[in-house]
Formats: structure tokens, C-alpha cells, sequence
């Protein structure tokens, strides 16, 4: 009985231990306690809590691999851990393998059908592989399940949107808005949708929002410009690029756009250092520059020959 307790006691201070060292930032050492105090007897319900914070530290180390093995040992202890099922599913998904992860949600969702974080990923994944009747279904229930899921509408009127159903990815969006109006996404693609509409001072509007709620956000910057670019707005749109650059500096379509406006506007010195700094970032950016009308008052520049040259040997 005396060693029982000296037993208990010691797994006990592992876990403080480990808590600690969790704290204190030090993640390695905090596994190590942990895996110490699983040495040491104790409830099959606290060597699940544990390995779910194994398995958590692994994920926030970016080692998919070892916080998969941590699940499986859930899973091992007891087969109805939904949420291990779903852990692994994203490790899954991190390691690029979406069709065991679109297993591994299902799975979870029959242990439990209320699970909407599961059903979220698994209608994103449906979009990401083009199924988008699936992707759809999947994100309805999932706001049938928690309907203040505003990342959901959002997602799911980013794919009426694609369909052409403007319509429905207008009240989409809207709901998304209306739940959280600070949702730089959702004020993105209601911009995308005015643009769409032909309705660019809206649209103007509201990527203007989506920057306000997010400047590293480089997509609402792009989409603002390429509106001046349409409308001969040149400098307008360099403006809107340079702001964009400042805030995210590594945006190589940010630099692209800002080089074909420069290089309208006969401007080469300044086109030519844009758009080494967006191959630098990006070569393949060199198979548009290839083609690019915009860029065709650079094509007898040396400077721009010898980049373009780069294209067989970078590609």
C-alpha cells in the first residue's frame, strides 16, 4: 500500500513537473515528464488526458508524426476517442494525405455526429479536392450544428461564389458579417462578389475593411489594385501596392502587379527591380512574365532578357 502511494505520488509530480515546463515554454522537457509520469500506474482516463497533451505539444512542435503515434495510443486505450480520431485526421492532413484524412473524420463523426469541427474539415476538404456538392453539404451541416459558425458561411459562399451563384454567396457572406463583422475573409469576399457585380466602388469598400481588420492579408491589397489597373487608375494602384508591400513584404504578386503598372506607365528602372524581387520569391512568377502584355514595354530591356532568361534554367 506504502509503495502504491509513493507510485501515485511520483506520476503526480511528473505531471506538475511536465505542467510547469509547459509553461515555462520548454516543450521537450514537458514530454519528457509526461512520458516519465505514464511510467507510473494509474486510470486509463488520466493516461488519456496525458497522451492528449503529448500529443498537442507534438502538433505545436510541428512533428505530425510523433503526435500521431500519441493518438494511436488513444485510440489503443479506447476506440471511441472521437477526438483522438479527429487529431490524427489533421496530422493527416499536415502530412498531405487527405484521403486518410477524410477516413479518419468520417470515423469520428460516427462516434460522434454533433462533432462540427469535424464535419468542417471534412467539407473543407471536399473543397479543396473540386467536389463541391460535397463541400456544400458538409459546411450545412455544419452550421445546422452550431449556427454562429461564421467561418463556415464565409467558406461556404467562397464556393457560391466560384459556382457563379452570387445570390447565394451574397446571404452567405452576409450572415458571416452579420455574426462577426470583423471577419477580414468574409469582408474580402463580399469585395470579391460586388467586383463580380460590377459594383467596384463596393467593392473598393469593402476590401478597404478587410485591411483594416487585417493589413497581412495580401489578397485584399491585390484584388483593391487590379480594380485601379481595370479603371487606367495606375498610380492609384501603386499606392494601394506600395501600402501593401509595407506590410507584407514577402507578396510576390504584390510586386508583380506594382511592376506591370510601373512598366505601363514607362517607368523601367522601377518595373525591372519589381520584378526581380517577385522572381526571387517566386521563379515560376517568370512563366507569366513570359506573356504578360503588361510587360511588353520591358521586352527589349537587356535587363529584362537576361531575366527572363533565368526561366529554363529556375523552372
Amino acid at each position: 500500500m506504502k509503495n502504491e502511494l509513493s507510485n501515485f505520488d511520483r506520476r503526480k509530480n511528473y505531471i506538475i513537473l511536465a505542467e510547469n515546463a509547459y509553461l515555462d515554454e520548454n516543450r521537450e522537457m514537458s514530454i519528457k515528464f509526461y512520458i516519465k509520469a505514464l511510467k507510473f500506474k494509474g486510470s486509463k482516463a488520466d493516461n488519456i488526458q496525458i497522451l492528449y497533451n503529448i500529443a498537442l505539444i507534438y502538433d505545436e512542435l510541428d512533428n505530425p508524426e510523433k503526435a500521431l503515434k500519441a493518438y494511436e495510443r488513444i485510440i489503443r486505450l479506447d476506440k471511441t476517442q472521437a477526438g483522438a480520431l479527429y487529431g490524427m485526421a489533421t496530422m493527416y492532413e499536415r502530412l498531405k494525405d487527405k484521403e486518410k484524412a477524410l477516413r479518419l473524420y468520417f470515423k469520428a463523426v460516427e462516434i460522434d455526429p454533433d462533432y462540427d469541427r469535424a464535419y468542417f474539415y471534412i467539407a473543407n476538404l471536399y473543397d479543396e479536392m473540386e467536389d463541391k456538392d460535397k463541400a456544400i453539404y458538409y459546411y450545412q451541416k455544419v452550421i445546422n450544428l452550431n449556427p454562429r459558425d461564421y467561418i463556415a458561411y464565409n467558406n461556404l459562399g467562397s464556393i457560391y461564389e466560384e459556382l457563379k451563384d452570387y445570390e447565394k454567396a451574397y446571404n452567405m457572406v452576409k450572415k458571416s458579417i452579420e455574426i462577426d463583422p470583423n471577419y477580414y475573409k468574409a469582408l474580402f469576399n463580399m469585395g470579391v462578389i460586388y467586383k463580380k457585380l460590377n459594383n467596384h466602388k463596393k467593392a473598393i469598400e469593402y476590401y478597404d475593411e478587410s485591411i483594416n481588420n487585417n493589413n497581412s492579408y495580401s489578397d485584399s491589397y491585390l484584388n483593391k489594385s487590379a480594380i485601379y489597373i481595370e479603371e487606367g487608375k495606375l498610380e492609384e494602384s501603386i499606392e494601394v501596392l506600395t501600402e501593401g508591400i509595407k506590410y507584407n513584404p514577402y507578396a510576390k504578386y504584390l510586386y508583380y502587379n506594382r511592376a506591370c503598372c510601373y512598366a505601363k506607365l514607362n517607368e523601367i528602372e522601377k518595373a525591372i527591380k519589381d520584378l526581380r524581387k517577385a522572381v526571387i520569391l517566386y521563379p515560376k512568377i517568370l512563366e507569366m512574365v513570359d506573356v504578360d502584355e503588361d510587360l511588353d514595354n520591358l521586352r527589349h530591356d537587356e535587363r529584362f532578357i537576361s531575366l527572363l532568361n533565368q526561366k529554363d534554367e529556375d523552372i
